[in-house]
């Protein structure tokens, strides 16, 4: 399957991209299923059935809320964050839901909304949507959301279909070393045969925009995280940091992108902290690929566009074009889910494209990129998922704030050099799923493990 930059980068909510967006645009999915079938004027209720990982931290990471909404017919690139919490505490009260903006139905969530134990076969992301009539099934379908928003109908698994009309890409590549064969063969940069690529779907000028409204919302993103205070959602009584510390180091002045190390870490961990609490209070935000490592590309990207005098909008284009050319790696070879891998899939991923995307506008050989990316990304390996409390918040967005300086780090490292290393981009990628695969499920976002129970007094 040919993957598009904005498959990679997709403006939703948070707190998560697996367990919010994609079970989200699950529900919305299957509402519209419902009208497109003329069923919608019989359904009389509907029940969510959730397994696995979405069951396990399901409500700390508002499933459960995006199932409703989604039910309601809202996608989450189109809803107002700030409407949701009156929109759900109305079906709480009326047991009474209006299917896809239409047609009431009755929801009682105590009955309703069912967090199952057991795992679907496919992936640890499952769930199960049901309308009825009365005591008859209407229509079924179960969803996988398997990271960064993306999902699969149970029926496309049972039933694969060859895509006659796929588009046809000018440059495919499933591995690092067919892209940089392919940037040798045809004298290209990374960015520029990305580009190539996504003009299959679009025109450049679409392309560009695109980017630039991704751009735009993870800008949004940063300056709202700087402006909100108080403590964000969910029990654990987590205080915001972003805006005090924005406050403190307007007084010392701004460095710029070759100035002080300590300074630029900084201004760096101030914007991925940012970005990250704005995901964890369920603001608006940009999956970067996923959501829990949503903070590392724009808190790279950010730093550069913010402090480097010669930065342009072209350099945004650039940086986010190369990053996606890792995340496609990252997500055919491995996994861009915590739930399927653990955070490496996520947060290494991230930091690896940020270190692509940073390597690629200050110049990187396209050897060089693919070192950086390396470099970023295995010291990520074995990094487990393990929220506390179910929460998007410790240790997600602390970790965010250290991925995004290690990306830098790893650019700096590979521009060094002369991009010959010992381990390259698709061995490490491979160590990441096989990683993955042998990690206890107790690591992969079911709060079963790690920090998750250590926090836990006895």
């Amino acid at each position: 399957m040919a993957i598009s930059v904005f498959d990679l980068f997709k403006i939703g909510i948070g707190p998560s991209s697996s367990h919010t967006v994609g079970p989200m645009r699950a529900a919305a999915t299957f509402a519209q299923a419902l009208r497109e079938q003329d069923l919608l004027t019989q359904v009389g209720r509907v029940e969510v059935c959730l397994y696995g990982s979405l069951s396990a931290t399901g409500v700390g990471h508002a499933t459960d809320r995006a199932c409703l909404l989604g039910l309601m017919g809202q996608w989450p690139d189109r809803i107002d964050p700030a409407s949701i919490d009156s929109r759900i505490a109305q079906v709480l009260q009326e047991r009474c839901l209006i299917l896809d903006g239409r047609q009431p139905v009755v929801f009682d969530y105590d009955r309703d909304m069912r967090l199952l134990g057991e795992d679907l076969p496919y992936h640890p992301n499952a769930m199960s949507l049901h309308a009825y009539r009365g005591e008859v099934c209407l229509f079924s379908q179960t969803y996988y959301s398997i990271g960064g928003g993306f999902i699969v109908e149970q029926a496309e698994i049972d039933s694969p279909l060859n895509d006659t009309a796929a588009v046809h890409l000018p440059y495919e590549f499933a591995s690092g070393a067919e892209l940089l064969a392919l940037c040798k063969t045809h004298g290209l940069s990374v960015s520029q045969l990305m580009l190539a690529n996504e003009c299959a779907w679009r025109p450049e000028t679409e392309v560009r925009e695109g980017l630039l409204r991704i751009w735009a919302a993870m800008k949004e993103c940063v300056v709202n995280g700087l402006r909100n205070e108080g403590v964000l959602p969910g029990g654990l009584q987590v205080k915001r940091r972003a805006a005090r510390l924005h406050r403190s180091l307007q007084e010392l002045g701004k460095p710029n992108v070759i100035g002080s190390t300590l300074s630029a870490m900084e201004w760096v961990n101030l914007y991925a902290l940012a970005v990250n609490e704005e995901n964890a209070a369920g603001g608006r935000m940009v999956t970067a690929p996923t959501n829990g490592a949503a903070g590392i590309i724009p808190a790279v990207l950010h730093y550069y566009m913010k402090f480097n005098p010669q930065a342009c909008d072209d350099d945004v284009v650039t940086f986010l074009l190369a990053a996606a050319a890792v995340g496609i790696l990252c997500k055919k070879n491995a996994s861009i889910s915590g739930a399927e891998v653990g955070c490496q899939g996520e947060v290494g991923s991230a930091c690896s494209m940020a270190a692509a995307g940073l390597a690629e506008v200050l110049g990187a050989s396209p050897a060089q990129l693919e070192n950086a990316a390396e470099i970023a990304l295995e010291h990520n390996l074995g990094l487990t998922c393990d929220p506390v409390g179910g929460l998007v918040q410790v240790p997600c967005i602390e970790r965010n704030a250290i991925a995004a300086v290690k990306a830098i780090n790893a650019v700096q490292m590979a521009l060094r050099g002369d991009g010959e290393h010992f381990i390259s981009l698709d061995r490490v990628i491979r160590t990441m799923r096989d990683t993955g695969a042998d990690m206890h499920a107790n690591y992969k976002e079911t709060s079963r493990g790690g920090l998750a129970v250590a926090f836990v007094e006895c």
